[in-house]
């Protein structure tokens, strides 16, 4: 695959993800490899990133640019301005990359590219208007119209984990309170865990945390829930519902083909998605003439919208 093998870096709140690809078929070159992120250190975290791409490069010599998606608001030449999540603040990343590495880099929102990544080979393929929602330690947004990547004015398009849907409730690392990804992500699930583990020490969440409220996590949660625990089971329908209606919004915003929900809230599986598709589908307007239908594959989701044929009147 020479002359079209590429390095791909997905830089999180929590993980570090890289991997070798080939832009025309999407095929992947050897394993994806993960490192934790540094997130409260910007310098650590670059250099986290440098590391990880040139264990890559050091397999595949042959490849000719670096593609970085990362969680914050990323401008169109390269530099990444903030996050919530990671301690970004006016830093050309692209630029800091290239110099390390050698190789041309391009930084995108990590959304943006999980969107642009699902429309060119995932589960958009053949849709126009695609919208991806990736839920984890906060939630992204990445939409596809007429087949192009909605970046907008500044290339900070599709925040939409920071439409405020709870005024006065949790603050948010972006400075507001009650933003949808302080309701609907990751950060729900664990806030909501500790409350729970909280009022019961005894209980299997806070047991799963080794008896400490304070350091219960999303996956001691789910993994509460699956062994049949109400409490924890009733967190992942909150969060699942609050998930689908923000998502319902969306749709009665943006009247996408297809939604693709991905991220690694997905772990939580159907005890996290079946409460959202049924909020979703519930809070969706014009839902009786909407044949909408959810599932679970390969750890997305896809909601999907299809509208009959209606006479030209309508």
């Amino acid at each position: 695959m020479p002359g079209t093998l590429v390095i791909g870096a997905d830089v999180g709140g929590t993980k570090v993800a890289t991997l070798a690809v080939d832009v025309t078929s999407g095929a992947v070159a050897g394993r994806r490899r993960v490192v934790p992120t540094p997130a409260s250190d910007a310098e650590a975290t670059v250099a986290t990133i440098v590391d990880a791409v040139s264990v890559v490069l050091r397999e595949h010599p042959d490849a000719v640019a670096v593609g970085v998606g990362a969680s914050g608001l990323a401008d169109r030449k390269g530099v990444l301005h903030f996050s919530p999540n990671v301690a970004w603040r006016d830093l050309p990343l692209a630029a800091r990359i290239e110099e390390a590495v050698g190789r041309p880099t391009v930084l995108e929102n990590d959304a943006s590219a999980a969107a642009w990544g699902e429309f060119r080979f995932g589960a958009g393929r053949g849709a126009s208007e695609v919208l991806v929602v990736t839920v984890g330690t906060g939630i992204g947004g990445g939409i596809i119209v007429g087949g192009e990547l909605l970046r907008g004015t500044n290339g900070f398009a599709a925040e939409i984990g920071h439409v405020i849907v709870e005024p006065g409730g949790p603050r948010c690392g972006c400075g507001n309170l009650g933003c949808w990804e302080q309701v609907a992500s990751g950060r729900a699930i664990d806030r909501l865990g500790r409350e729970a583990a909280g009022r019961d020490p005894s209980g299997a969440i806070a047991r799963l945390a080794g008896g400490d409220g304070s350091a219960v996590t999303g996956a001691a949660v789910t993994e509460a829930a699956r062994a049949g625990d109400d409490k924890a089971i009733a967190i992942l329908a909150e969060v699942g519902r609050r998930l689908g209606e923000g998502i319902a919004g969306l749709i009665n915003t943006l009247d996408p083909e297809l939604v693709v929900v991905g991220g690694g809230a997905m772990a939580a599986g159907d005890l996290l998605l079946e409460p959202a598709r049924t909020a979703c589908a519930g809070a969706t307007e014009g839902r009786e003439l909407v044949g909408f239908t959810g599932r679970r594959e390969g750890g997305k989701a896809f909601f999907k919208a299809v509208l009959p044929d209606f006479p030209p009147s309508c």
